[in-house]
């Protein structure tokens, strides 16, 4: 599995959508993608790539492609 693979394998489990709607989606733009929703994604996140994104990144990550430039900093390549 890819790293882009396992990315979309997070977002689909949490926010319950499908690969073609995940691009544009965006924090606070789904319902389930709340403050709530957001810690689960971080921590899913964390655990499946093995880092720990400071409270910075974790304000940054505003969108499924923002998400993406902000795991690049952590060493993951989203591709």
């Amino acid at each position: 599995m890819t790293n882009l693979d396992t990315y979309n394998k997070i977002f689909r489990g949490i926010f319950r959508k499908t690969d073609d709607e995940l691009p544009g989606l965006k924090y606070r733009g789904i319902a389930l993608w709340d403050s709530i929703g957001h810690m689960d994604l971080m921590s899913e996140l964390e655990e499946a790539f093995d880092i720990r994104i400071d409270t910075q990144d974790v304000l940054a990550f505003t969108s499924y492609e923002t998400g993406k430039e902000v795991l690049g900093k952590y060493g993951v390549a989203i591709e």
